[in-house]
């Protein structure tokens, strides 16, 4: 599936285009693609209005606080970011919303949630970004655990996934815990599309 990402439906195709471009391009159908144009229109309008979705509009809709740093939220925007510059338009959106269908594959779910936690981009995860992710979704959640609870599920973690015992997980590695453990996964699909 490529991907087109224009950075409005307009231009010189029709809009009813655009979204049957989108719509071949993803396991979305036409009126699928129509509802989430909608959800985008309305995501955009309330922060800025322009169809675009910037960091801090992004972690706005997220968690509505701009000026507490979320670590999970910066890393979804720049997976969503496909383009790097700064911004997430309707096709990026839609393309990276792909990766939540129930028919993409669990190896594109897997790939997804992987670059999510490798925070530093480095191809592999490590404990500290693993406790990093933990600590700010809790924190997100307005809930608490004390520390020893989140190293033991840390170390819990890494004690099953990381099978070289180098201290990180690979690609390979992550793909073998998330098939031995699926619900690793489970909020990798929008239940309302099954």
């Amino acid at each position: 599936m490529g991907c087109v990402c224009s950075k409005s439906l307009g231009g010189t195709r029709t809009r009813h285009e655009n979204i049957t471009l989108l719509a071949s391009q993803t396991f979305f159908s036409e009126a699928e693609v129509e509802v989430l144009h909608e959800l985008f229109i309305k995501l955009t309008s309330c922060v800025r209005g322009d169809n675009l979705l910037t960091k801090e509009d992004f972690q706005f809709i997220l968690i509505k606080d701009t000026k507490r740093r979320s670590l999970s939220a910066e890393r979804m925007f720049r997976l969503f970011d496909m383009r790097n510059d700064g911004a997430i338009d309707f096709g990026e959106f839609v393309h990276t919303l792909n990766i939540f269908h129930p028919n993409s594959s669990q190896r594109d779910k897997a790939t997804f949630a992987f670059r999510l936690y490798d925070t530093r981009q480095t191809g592999f995860i490590e404990p500290e970004q693993v406790k990093e992710m933990i600590i700010d979704v809790l924190e997100e959640s307005e809930l608490m655990l004390v520390e020893s609870i989140i190293d033991s599920i840390v170390s819990k973690t890494f004690e099953e996934a990381d099978l070289k015992k180098d201290g990180k997980i690979d690609m390979e590695e992550w793909e073998n815990f998330v098939a031995m453990h699926p619900l690793t996964l489970k909020n990798m699909t929008i239940p309302f599309l099954k």
